[in-house]
């Protein structure tokens, strides 16, 4: 029987996930890779992958998609990973660099400047580098965790969960498993499974975690990542790609 190929995202905040599926056997019935976020997207929509924990707004690009988790990346406020990093005031801000990791949180940034924030800086794609910048009036989004203890580095902050929650009254699904065919029920519940698995056994997945003095990577898995995709999330998740697509429609 041909393995089911899953795409996971290489981030501290998937570990519960993968350790659930290395710490079991579920890791020998599947061909297993470990990706950044786009490249992530990009096997789901070119066939590469069955099933990949991808940003939520690459699915405006898949002909075919399907939920197949109870679980996801998301939280409920502040996340601590999700940031707009800038030298003014986000009102004052006239160039943001994305982030190439990034669809999802690109997106997310872009939703919020114009519906929230109600503002229309210049969007830079290809900066040489783009988390770097000296100029006042530049911002830049970045995510995951090349952002661990850059949060008091920065005169301005923006945590794009918080900012969402504070625009939507509504939790943020940053990544959710998502497969591009059906996939068989009886896999989907054992996969199930075997992500509780590794949520439940962050303890034990704490003494294999490097420690970090400037970041508090137990409070971060414990608390500001929830991982439950409840309804209010999946609420949320159909509510953002309303407004992506709004984006991309204009």
């Amino acid at each position: 029987m041909k393995k089911i190929r899953i795409s996971a995202v290489s981030y501290t905040n998937t570990t519960p996930f993968i350790y659930g599926i290395q710490h079991t056997d579920f890791i020998n019935k599947i061909d297993l890779s470990l990706d950044i976020p786009a490249d992530c997207a990009q096997k789901l929509i070119d066939d590469k992958a069955d099933i990949g924990l991808i940003p939520v707004a690459a699915t405006l690009n898949m002909p075919e998609w399907h939920i197949v988790s109870d679980y996801c990346i998301g939280a409920n406020g502040p996340v601590a990973s999700v940031f707009i990093f800038s030298n003014c005031d986000i009102h004052d801000v006239k160039y943001l660099q994305l982030d190439p990791q990034s669809r999802s949180s690109n997106n997310l940034a872009r939703v919020l400047l114009k519906n929230f924030w109600r503002i229309n800086p210049e969007l830079i794609i290809d900066a040489k580098d783009y988390s770097l910048s000296a100029s006042p009036d530049t911002a830049f989004v970045q995510i995951g965790d090349r952002t661990f203890g850059k949060a008091d580095k920065y005169s301005y902050v923006y945590d794009l969960a918080g900012e969402w929650q504070k625009f939507t009254g509504l939790p943020f699904v940053f990544a959710a498993w998502i497969s591009n065919k059906p996939i068989p029920a009886g896999f989907i519940e054992e996969f199930n499974t075997i992500l509780k698995f590794g949520l439940d056994n962050r303890p034990e997945l704490f003494k294999e975690l490097p420690h970090r003095d400037d970041f508090d990577i137990e409070d971060y898995l414990l608390n500001k990542i929830d991982y439950l995709l409840t309804d209010e999330k999946r609420k949320a998740l159909h509510l953002f790609l309303i407004y992506v697509k709004d984006l991309n429609s204009q």
